[in-house]
């Protein structure tokens, strides 16, 4: 790389919104990371590594769900309104009727059916207070963060991003204080008593702030379709990152679920810079969608090599500092030493899928794109029921890595057509 595309890349970020948004939103996920640090240490210590393990695998079935409770309602207003201001009302009330109505049909769905996916050991009070946490109040708290987000007010995002940190950091210290002894219920209606008032917050923020819902019922059914793709493009992602925990409660240990959870939830720490850049880029990325592939193309090219200079980076930092996870954790959690150098070749495979993953979606490709998020989501499905049994945590690892992989050959592939035949229409 010459001296001049080095400057055009500060120059660019410097007169752009972005680096000032993506700055908020990393800031918000930075101190976040510290309050996650502290009450994932607190309730994972509180536990013990198998209680852990049940209550990882418990949110990681209702997550998978999760896009479902919204029918893609969140990324259908921030298209639109990042492109016409004025239909926020709309689009805003059409989310929260199909949060309500989604949200509600979900959770008795969970509730119905969820023995048949988690270890019997797991109590129907536990899914109940995770399922009515992260399958409605979670979803409205989201919708309202990415409600800001789509008309660029990236500072509100952020701080309510911090506010459901805060709250959860609360629950574990009332866990830790009061219920010292009481286990995985409690710590269950603590979780969801803070997704509730952060919920809550974020609501009458959205009202003080951005104004009143309205509905327009037609544009619900008009975009039903577009919905779903937005749906299932989010559970196959929360499926290849999730769907290995429950599979393990299921088909292994909870003991190497909680192991297996723990360093999965340092590999989500570390890739919070890029998960942040890709956050505030989302809405640029509809803005030069509407000119084509190719202005979306160009647009990911200038974000790519801050995205893997960083991800190489931490990989090798993972390496080097995965010792130490025993003396934060105890010594309960020392084999997740081995797991998470295991996984350490993820942050760059998230940042190059998700790179691309947003230049399709910006460009009108999203069904292409939902298409071959579900088919990984299939395949790591497929190889864990392969791989679990035989070698556990490890067998995990390697559906992770190699569903990963699938999506960035995947994604890439389809960008390069879709560049090229764009290209020739051109020429």
């Amino acid at each position: 790389m010459n001296l001049d595309k080095i400057v055009s890349r500060i120059v660019f970020l410097k007169e752009s919104s972005l680096a000032r948004h993506t700055l908020w939103i990393l800031f918000a996920r930075g101190i976040r990371i510290l309050i996650q640090a502290a009450y994932f240490v607190i309730v994972a210590r509180n536990l013990g590594v198998e209680q852990y393990g049940a209550f990882v695998s418990v949110t990681a079935l209702v997550n998978i769900l999760v896009p479902f409770a919204s029918w893609g309602s969140e990324h259908i207003l921030i298209k639109n309104v990042s492109r016409q201001r004025n239909l926020f009302a709309e689009y805003w009330g059409n989310a929260l009727l199909t949060i309500f109505v989604s949200g509600t049909v979900l959770i008795a769905f969970v509730l119905l059916t969820f023995s048949v996916f988690l270890s019997s050991n797991i109590s129907f009070l536990v899914v109940l207070f995770v399922a009515l946490s992260d399958l409605l109040f979670g979803v409205l708290l989201r919708t309202a963060s990415q409600a800001f987000q789509s008309v660029q007010k990236l500072n509100i995002t952020a701080q309510i991003e911090i506010l459901l940190g805060v709250n959860r950091l609360l629950a574990a210290l009332c866990l830790l204080i009061f219920f010292p002894t009481q286990g995985i219920v409690i710590w269950g209606g603590l979780y969801m008593t803070a997704t509730i008032i952060s919920a809550s917050i974020a609501f009458f923020l959205v009202q003080s702030y951005l104004g009143k819902p309205k509905l327009a019922i037609d544009r619900i059914r008009a975009e039903l379709l577009q919905g779903f793709y937005f749906s299932v493009s989010i559970s196959s992602i929360t499926i290849n990152n999730n769907i290995d925990k429950t599979m393990l409660a299921k088909l292994s240990t909870l003991e190497a679920t909680g192991i297996y959870a723990a360093a999965y939830r340092l590999i989500d720490v570390s890739v919070v810079p890029i998960s942040s850049l890709v956050f505030a880029s989302y809405p640029n990325f509809f803005k030069q969608g509407a000119k084509g592939i190719r202005s979306s193309v160009h647009f990911a090219q200038k974000l790519l090599p801050m995205g893997i200079a960083y991800s190489l980076a931490m990989g090798i930092a993972i390496l080097l500092f995965a010792p130490i996870v025993p003396y934060v954790l105890g010594e309960d959690y020392s084999t997740a030493v081995e797991a998470l150098r295991w996984l350490a070749l993820l942050p760059f495979l998230k940042c190059l899928y998700a790179l691309a993953g947003n230049t399709l979606t910006g460009a009108d490709l999203q069904g292409l794109r939902s298409a071959m998020q579900a088919s990984a989501a299939v395949f790591n499905v497929l190889i864990n029921l392969w791989l679990i049994p035989l070698y556990s945590w490890k067998g995990a690892a390697w559906s992770s890595l190699a569903s990963d992989t699938l999506l960035v050959i995947g994604f890439w592939s389809i960008i390069t057509w879709h560049y090229r035949h764009q290209v020739k229409e051109e020429t």
